[in-house]
């Protein structure tokens, strides 16, 4: 398939079996947090409706995040888009602070991504990434901060295929596992609304 014929939906009743499916294959749309594919599950045995209305918060009205090491945290306004080829292929989710193109320090990037074990490596995140730009450039944003393990060389090509620029090296802070980390800026002036 294509990578051209991946679209972003967003998140409703006729592609959650897909997403039901991928999480119990193992699959976490936290690529830091395993065991948020269970939390997930969970909320949409409870209600399946509540949990697809929470995919899309503008106003950071849903549940607080929770970080790996286990503090809550404000949710900021932001949405997650579902890869779609015919069946579910992951997830990418964006978020922002209104008004400015900072984020707290709790978040790493305006923008993470998650694609399911057996379709990765076919160029779905660069896809994927491509499609959500011009959206995060309707909401008045600059640029985009993304990162990425420094030894995840799949991101690393997504991002710089999407013209992100690394601005910096670093090791994330314990609670996200103190890994040797890649912090890009894809600027979005370019990129077409």
């Amino acid at each position: 398939m294509s990578i051209q014929s991946i679209e972003l939906v967003w998140p409703a009743a006729q592609y959650l079996p897909g997403y039901i499916h991928a999480l119990q294959e193992g699959w976490s749309p936290d690529n830091l947090r395993p065991q948020a594919a269970a939390e997930e599950l969970a909320r949409i045995a409870e209600d399946s409706t509540r949990f697809l209305s929470e995919q899309v918060d503008r106003e950071a009205n849903g549940p607080p995040i929770t970080l790996p090491d286990g503090r809550t945290v404000p949710r900021l306004p932001g949405y997650a888009r579902w890869m779609w080829d015919g069946e579910f292929c992951g997830t990418i989710g964006f978020r922002w602070q209104p008004g400015t193109t900072e984020l707290p320090a709790y978040c790493l990037g305006h923008i993470g991504y998650s694609v399911v074990p057996w379709k990765r490596q076919r160029g779905y995140a660069t896809r994927a990434l491509q499609l959500l730009l011009p959206q995060a450039r309707s909401e008045g944003l600059a640029y985009v901060v993304l990162t990425c393990d420094a030894d995840n060389i799949a991101s690393q090509r997504a991002i710089e295929a999407n013209g992100g620029e690394l601005i910096e090296r670093f090791h994330k802070s314990a609670e996200y596992g103190g890994a040797e980390s890649m912090r890009f800026r894809i600027l979005l002036a370019t990129i077409a609304a």
